[in-house]
């Protein structure tokens, strides 16, 4: 007589694990795959932005020279984006730092959704999203830390009906699709700068610029961009 072979411990858990459904389980769905950026398009003051692909970190600095800005190369349309983020120490009132999502930089009709780092308040960070080019969702978040002291994990996931703010693996908001409402749909660049936003609301958002502690340098490390979702390298339109 013979017996069938035996199943090891593993095929019978295989056997008895259904396969997760993207649509119940959206951290499996290919939008969510990522992986580390490897180039970057630097908009303005390249010397200002020192790009290490090897490590996978970016350094950004704001002095008597202004800030800089660098983007990835190709738009995405939906995924999962991440960094790690020490923004800079000392008095960084007027100074924003940031890591967003945007159809093009300076269109009047760009869908974006943004993290913003405000200077004049080092414990906080503001959350927004654009269609069409209009705003006005901004959402303040107490962060519970210096956002200087030491690197932190900024994650935005982006789908047809949904977009999801995680901070150090924590979501801090969620917001879906909603009837008669505009939604990001437009395929987006990752993009990230230092800039001095003094003259916005005459100082109130992000304080007066003081620059006693200048150079200010902002550090991204471990970038990642979704896999598969790239649609074009053009930022013409």
């Amino acid at each position: 007589m013979q017996f069938p072979h035996p199943l090891s411990f593993s095929s019978l858990l295989s056997l008895a694990t259904p396969m997760a459904d993207p649509a119940l389980h959206p951290e499996t769905s290919p939008h969510h795959q990522t992986q580390p950026l490897k180039e970057i398009a630097i908009d303005y003051t390249p010397e200002a932005c020192n790009h290490c692909p090897e490590s996978n970190s970016i350094a950004l600095t704001f002095d008597h020279r202004g800030g800089a800005r660098w983007r990835t190369t190709t738009r995405f349309h939906y995924g999962t984006f991440s960094t790690l983020i020490q923004c800079p120490k000392g008095n960084t009132s007027g100074l924003n730092f940031n890591i967003y999502l945007s159809s093009l930089e300076g269109d009047k009709s760009q869908d974006e959704i943004d993290f913003e780092f405000l200077g004049k308040d080092r414990t906080i960070v503001q959350t927004n999203y654009y269609t069409t080019g209009t705003g006005s969702r901004e959402k303040i978040h107490d962060l519970g830390f210096d956002f200087s002291d030491g690197f932190h994990e900024y994650m935005m996931k982006w789908g047809p009906d949904l977009i999801e703010w995680l901070i150090d693996g924590k979501l801090v908001r969620r917001e879906g699709r909603k009837e008669g409402e505009g939604f990001p749909q437009k395929p987006m660049f990752l993009y990230a700068s230092v800039w001095d936003a003094s003259y916005i609301d005459e100082g109130r958002w992000t304080g007066n610029y003081d620059g006693s502690d200048a150079p200010y340098v902002c550090l991204y490390k471990d970038i990642r961009v979704p896999v598969g979702n790239s649609v074009e390298s053009s930022c013409d339109s």
